[in-house]
C-alpha cells in the first residue's frame, strides 16, 4: 500500500512562502535548497518550491486549478481562522461553514494563488 508523504506547492518567492506557512502551520520548516522549503506536518512534508530561486527553468509555469485544494485537518479551526484573518497575504475565501460531507471548514488562497482548505479534524470525512 502506498502512503502519501509529500505535497509540493508552487511559489514565486521562497522567503515569502517560508514566512507565510510558518504563520499558518506554526512550524518553522527547513530550507533544503535555495528554492525549496520543507515543513514537517502531521506525518507528511509540505514542500514550497520556487523553481527560479532553485536554479531551475520555469517551464510552462505551474498553477493549481481553482478547485484543486490542498486540505489540512486542524485541531482548532476557529483559532486558525482568526489567525489567518490577521495575515495580510492570506486571501480568505469564505467564513467557516459545513460542506455536503459534514466537514466544518474554510477556504483560503496563499500569496501565490494556491487554493487551501482547512478542516476541523473532528469532522474530516474519510469515506
Amino acid at each position: 500500500m502506498a502512503k502519501l508523504f509529500r505535497i509540493v506547492l508552487p511559489v514565486s518567492d521562497i522567503e515569502q512562502a517560508a514566512d507565510f506557512y510558518f504563520q499558518v502551520l506554526g512550524v518553522k520548516g527547513k530550507r533544503v535548497s535555495s528554492g525549496k522549503h520543507f515543513f514537517e506536518y502531521e506525518g507528511f512534508s509540505l514542500s514550497c518550491y520556487d523553481p527560479l530561486a532553485n536554479g531551475d527553468k520555469l517551464g510552462q509555469g505551474w498553477m493549481h486549478h481553482e478547485n484543486q485544494f490542498t486540505y489540512f485537518s486542524v485541531k482548532n479551526l476557529d483559532a486558525l481562522f482568526f489567525r489567518l484573518m490577521k495575515i495580510p497575504d492570506a486571501e480568505i475565501d469564505s467564513n467557516i461553514k459545513e460542506n455536503e460531507l459534514g466537514e466544518r471548514l474554510f477556504y483560503v488562497l496563499d500569496p501565490f494563488g494556491n487554493p487551501l482548505c482547512f478542516v476541523d479534524e473532528k469532522t474530516v470525512y474519510e469515506g
